[in-house]
Formats: structure tokens, C-alpha cells, sequence
């Protein structure tokens, strides 16, 4: 392990935070509020400690970066970004306790949502925009962003991108990493300016248009309105914000062909199938469960179970209605969301869909050998064989996924947290899904976790947002040694 190249690197996204932060302290400017000393102290120091990092280690060898090396450059980077990010927010005075500062950071960067803020429209804007704009950065991954820029500084990438794209099998939309790269941010910045016109259009001012499209399109769910976006109370602005949360929900790489032409390439995609047909599905089981019972009305009914579903699947976590006041059908369903998550390649988090897919297609082999034992079944997806290692490697992170799950619900009932709190706590921080129910139902916030739990749930969102393995890695002996 060479860790002057994760030192370097590391340092690279730091002095790179440093220059993001910037921004909001343009809007404190602009705005007011008594933030801007804590954005402009947190801007230079963070600078700073990039630069220096990048200056004490510029002489190191970055040739072959090992995959050990890359899980540890994405692991400590997400870490190390969380960390700095949290000083505008400490500095502030804006949470008293650096581990609230800290879980809002990383629960923005990793696009969990989940907060610890009770009045969020008491906070000064200025770090209202920081705390949305670190989940447009976190969301199609603070590192897929540097890959598009480390080439020129001699270091290579395929292993970074590997620890860091969420897809059991990662392709390259282009032969250069780095192209690959800048294709996906060019698309992404390209959706979030329609989404900020859109939104223009629906009556939102230019700040909180780019304060939601900033967690619209990472999936991340950060609301500048304590009642999230049901404080706008339009049903304009919920039905752009479904559209996009679903696009958002979409491998990447199928927007990028689709600008290229491919105009089906939504419908040709097997993943891409799945995915709509589970949300439009789903939207329709909750909007006739909820319709006669909560809502009278059955568009009503459809804009409001509609849009929850889409933001639980699509792990976005806003929120339009207290869903804990449903039927029950309707709250399991939502449960399972948080579980299913969106495509591979999206910004969503969860399970994804192509291991839910790929796994209920290994199941059903399994029934069909019982019956003929003697034959060949293979498992496709797409009309192409998958192979034994892939197909190992998602039931194996399956499996690590819910077991991680269990025991960390296990941990936080123990330090006094309700069953159904934590149950829902951790099944939303490792799904990265934002709001659960209980004590941190879609009405509710952290704020009432232990100190204790907060740490764990911090931990359970890294989980999540590195895709388990290239956090829980480090647990492994075998990978201290040489």
C-alpha cells in the first residue's frame, strides 16, 4: 500500500472542495445571514490542507495504481471529504455538536438525506446552498469527477472508478477514462439546468431552484423548507420533480445515448424495463390504497403516492406527505423501496435493480435444476450470459448487505432506539434513502439519535454510497498484508 498516492490524491479533492466552497460563499454574500465568516474560513483552510498534502507528496510514482490502493484512495477521500465539509456547518455554530456536522455532511455528499436540523429554514442560505451543492457533488461521485482530470497529472484511474461507479459491472462509455468521465458530468450538468428552468417556470425562485435541483439530481433530497417539498404545495413543481427524480433513477450512460440518438434505448434496456415498470406499478398499487382513505380525490391520490414512491426507490427521500399516516399496504411498500433502489450507473442508492433482477433470475434457476437437474441453464441479462463471478458477487453483496443491516439495527436498538426507528434508521442510512419511520419518519428528523447511533449511521451511509465492499474491505486482514 502506497499511501503518499492516497495522501496525494486525497489532498487533490480537498484543495477541489476548497475552490466549491466558494459558491456559497458568493450566496452568504448576496443573502446575508452571519455565515459568511465560517464558509470563508472553511473555504481557505480546506484549500490549504489540499495543497499541502498535494505539495508533500507531488514527487510519488503514480504508475498502476493497485485495486487495493483504489478501494483506499475512495474510502479515506469520502471520509476525508465528509470531514472538511462538516466545518462550515461547526464553524457556523450551526450544530453544536461537530458529530451533528459531520452526519449532515456526509449525509450529503454520500445524497442519504437524512438530517439532523430541526429548523432548516432557520439556517442562513449561504449554508443552505452548501448543504445542497455537496450533494450534487457527492452524486455522480466526487471521484468519477477527478478521473476526468487526474490523467493529466500522470495519475491513472480504472481502478478508482471501479471502487466508486455503482454497477457490478462497470463500462466505459469511452475508451480514455477520463472522456468517460467527462461524459457523465457533461450530462448530468446539462439535466440539472433543464430541471432549473423547469422549476423557474413553476413560480421557485432562482435560489431554491438551484437548491432542489442540486438534490434532485443526485437523489439526495435536501429541502430548503422544513416541510420539504410539500412546502411549495404545487402540483407543477411534484410533477417535475418526479420526472426528474426518475431520470435521475437511470443508468447515465442510457441519457448519454439517447442524446445520441438512440431513441430506445430506455425500452431496449432490460435494467431500464424493470425500473419503470416497478415504479409505475407500484405508484398505482399505493394511489388506489391511499385513494377513499386519505385522499377523496384520485388525482390526488395519484400525485401524492406517485410521487413518495418515486422518491423512496429512487433513494431521494423527499417528502409531500406524512406517509406513517397511511395503510399499511402502502407503508410496507414504501419499506421495500428503500431496499430496491434505483438502476446501476444512476445516482440512486440501494440494492439496485440489476442485482434484484439477476437475483430472482438465480433463484428461479434454482427451482428449474430441482426439476432437471441434468440440464445447462445460464442466467442473461440483456440477451448476453452472465457469468458465475458476477453472479457470485452479487448474491455475496446481498448477502453482506442484509447481514450488515441486521446487525446494525441490532446495534442501535441497543443504545435505547426503538424497533421500528431502528430498524427503518439503518435500512435508510445504508440504502441512502434520507427520511424511514418512527422517530425518523418523513415528519421527523435524526435529531433524536443518540450520539452513539449518529456515528454508526454516518458509518452505514459510507456503506451504502461506496457499495459496501470498499468500506467493510478495510475489516479484512488479508488486505494489510503485502
Amino acid at each position: 500500500m502506497r499511501w503518499p498516492v492516497v495522501t496525494y490524491i486525497t489532498g487533490f479533492l480537498l484543495f477541489a472542495l476548497g475552490l466549491s466552497m466558494l459558491l456559497p460563499v458568493v450566496c452568504s454574500a448576496i443573502y446575508g445571514g452571519g455565515d459568511l465568516a465560517a464558509l470563508s474560513i472553511s473555504a481557505v483552510f480546506t484549500t490549504i490542507s489540499g495543497a499541502i498534502a498535494v505539495l508533500i507528496c507531488r514527487d510519488t510514482s503514480f504508475d498502476n495504481i493497485s485495486q487495493r490502493e483504489g478501494m483506499a484512495i475512495v474510502a479515506v477521500g469520502w471520509t476525508v471529504v465528509g470531514l472538511y465539509g462538516a466545518l462550515p456547518f461547526y464553524i457556523s455554530g450551526a450544530f453544536p455538536h461537530f458529530v451533528d456536522a459531520f452526519f449532515e455532511s456526509v449525509s450529503g455528499f454520500t445524497t442519504t438525506g437524512s438530517s439532523v436540523l430541526t429548523n432548516i429554514e432557520a439556517v442562513p442560505k449561504g449554508l443552505l446552498f452548501w448543504r445542497s451543492l455537496i450533494q450534487w457533488l457527492g452524486g455522480m461521485g466526487i471521484i468519477v469527477l477527478s478521473l476526468a482530470i487526474l490523467p493529466f497529472l500522470g495519475v491513472g484511474g480504472m481502478q478508482l472508478y471501479k471502487a466508486e461507479v455503482p454497477s457490478p459491472v462497470p463500462d466505459k462509455l469511452k475508451p480514455r477514462l477520463s472522456e468517460t468521465a467527462s461524459i457523465l458530468w457533461k450530462v448530468y450538468a446539462l439535466i440539472s439546468v433543464v430541471e432549473v428552468v423547469l422549476l423557474l417556470f413553476g413560480g421557485m425562485n432562482l435560489y431554491d431552484a438551484l437548491c432542489h435541483t442540486f438534490t434532485t439530481m443526485p437523489t439526495g433530497g435536501f429541502s430548503t423548507r422544513n416541510a420539504s417539498v410539500a412546502g411549495f404545495d404545487s402540483a407543477y413543481l411534484d410533477g417535475v420533480i418526479i420526472v426528474f427524480m426518475v431520470l435521475a433513477g437511470i443508468n447515465f450512460s442510457l441519457h448519454y445515448q439517447m442524446m445520441r440518438g438512440r431513441t430506445l434505448i430506455f425500452w431496449r434496456d432490460s435494467e431500464c424495463r424493470w425500473f419503470l415498470f416497478i415504479v409505475l406499478g407500484l405508484s398505482a398499487v399505493v394511489t388506489f390504497d391511499i385513494y377513499g382513505t386519505v385522499y377523496q380525490s384520485l388525482p390526488e391520490a395519484l400525485r401524492y403516492g406517485s410521487f413518495q414512491v418515486v422518491s423512496i426507490i429512487t433513494t431521494t427521500g423527499y417528502a409531500t406527505a406524512d406517509y406513517e399516516l397511511w395503510p399499511g399496504l402502502s407503508q410496507v411498500l414504501i419499506f421495500l423501496c428503500m431496499f430496491i433502489g434505483a438502476s446501476a450507473g444512476s445516482t440512486g442508492g440501494g440494492m439496485k435493480i440489476v442485482r434484484v433482477m439477476l437475483c430472482l433470475k438465480y433463484c428461479y434457476r434454482e427451482l428449474y435444476m430441482l426439476i432437471h437437474p441434468r440440464a445447462v441453464a445460464t442466467i442473461k441479462l440483456g440477451g448476453k450470459a452472465v457469468s458465475e463471478d458476477v453472479m457470485r458477487s452479487i448474491i455475496g453483496f446481498i448477502a453482506i448487505y442484509i447481514g450488515l443491516f441486521a446487525l446494525c439495527s441490532a446495534v442501535l436498538a441497543a443504545m435505547g432506539v426503538d424497533f421500528v426507528t431502528a430498524f427503518t434508521a439503518v435500512g435508510s442510512c445504508i440504502g441512502n434513502i434520507g427520511p424511514g419511520f418512527g422517530l425518523v419518519g418523513p415528519a421527523e428528523n435524526f435529531a433524536l439519535i443518540p450520539q452513539g447511533g449518529k456515528w454508526l449511521l454516518i458509518w452505514c451511509m459510507l456503506l451504502g454510497r461506496l457499495e459496501i465492499y470498499t468500506v467493510i474491505i478495510f475489516l479484512v486482514p488479508e488486505f494489510w498484508r503485502k
